[in-house]
């Protein structure tokens, strides 16, 4: 088990976005992070204390928890004084980057030194099976996005969050590294073997009871050229019965791919729905979620408004307006 509570490290960051696990963390487990570490050129900021490494060990801090989620998931060498330090301070360390702390000799020889522990939550740690496509019981919803880190996982927290305050039965389902932190469980899904990440979610997504809901973790894109495989696997493995459409409305651009546009979400229902109905052909479009983040709340309103009455279907913003309406959709399938 990671220990409690955190030290988020952001690095240097370049923006906010690419600081979204140490966000998740703060935002879902605020008990969890008492203090954020940067380095100098950091462009992000959970609006947490700043400690040195220190200050953070005297206040409790147990684990540094590398915040930060870089192309590629490199530890970048600009870290490592940070990180070997911390295990000398008498830190964990916590990562879900693909580079792996147990690769990294100088860390793996200090943290032995020290008799402190290197978590690497990216790594798969069942033998999963080939999916087999076979109808499982209770439902499943999953969030599908225009592009990358959009809100995917956010939405599906929300509307955990709204059911179960209604009574209703829901799980979250991680499927990254954030949400694994958040959670404590799940599945690293961008670490799984290509021919076993569909029967990893079926895995994620047992049977249940007819009335449970698993609310699965959105990864990737099908319009993101680089990470469109794995959202393939989480339709197909997860055999959702409902969709709901993630939007981030300020991109000029898919993330990281400057030459290609963001799909309308249009296309995204049509695409998603179409590839859904291969494993589940009642699966249905329920809702459109919007990450109003970057919009004063009279544009995030107006925004909205405008989708829903060109979309049909309930649209907001679940962390900024709460997925009350999203959960009343989905409730009625």
């Amino acid at each position: 088990m990671i220990e409690t509570p955190y030290l988020l490290f952001l690095g240097d960051a370049p923006d906010p976005l690419a600081a979204k696990v140490a966000q998740g963390i703060k935002d879902w487990r605020p008990d969890f992070a008492l203090g954020q570490f940067r380095m100098e050129g950091c462009n992000a900021d959970m609006g947490l204390p700043d400690m040195s490494l220190t200050e953070a060990r005297d206040a409790g801090c147990k684990t540094l928890v590398i915040g930060v989620a870089n192309r590629g998931g490199v530890i970048s060498q600009a870290w490592k004084k940070v990180l070997v330090t911390a295990l000398e301070e008498g830190f964990d360390l916590a990562s879900g980057l693909h580079n792996l702390l147990r690769d990294e000799p100088d860390l793996v020889a200090v943290a032995k030194a020290t008799g402190r522990s290197l978590h690497d939550v990216r790594v798969p740690s069942v033998n999963y099976p080939i999916a087999n496509g076979e109808k499982r019981r209770g439902k499943r919803c999953l969030a599908v996005g225009t592009d990358c880190s959009v809100g995917k996982m956010y939405t599906a927290l929300c509307m955990e969050r709204e059911m179960v305050a209604r009574g209703m039965k829901a799980t979250f389902r991680a499927t990254g590294q954030t949400g694994i932190l958040i959670t404590g469980d799940g599945v690293p899904l961008d670490a799984v073997v290509a021919d076993f990440m569909a029967g990893s979610v079926e895995w994620l997504t047992p049977d249940n009871d007819p009335d449970h809901w698993d609310l699965i973790e959105g990864q990737g894109s099908l319009f993101h050229v680089s990470y469109s495989g794995v959202t393939m696997a989480l339709i197909h493995g997860g055999q959702p019965d409902a969709l709901i459409l993630s939007h981030e409305p300020t991109r000029s651009h898919m993330r990281g791919l400057p030459g290609y546009d963001l799909p309308s979400l249009e296309d995204l229902r049509d695409t998603a729905l179409a590839m859904a109905r291969v494993a589940n052909p009642a699966c249905q479009v329920v809702g459109v979620s919007i990450n109003t983040a970057a919009l004063s709340n009279a544009v995030a309103e107006r925004y909205c408004a405008e989708v829903e009455e060109r979309m049909g279907l309930p649209t907001v913003d679940p962390y900024r307006h709460g997925a009350g309406r999203l959960v009343t959709a989905l409730a009625a399938i």
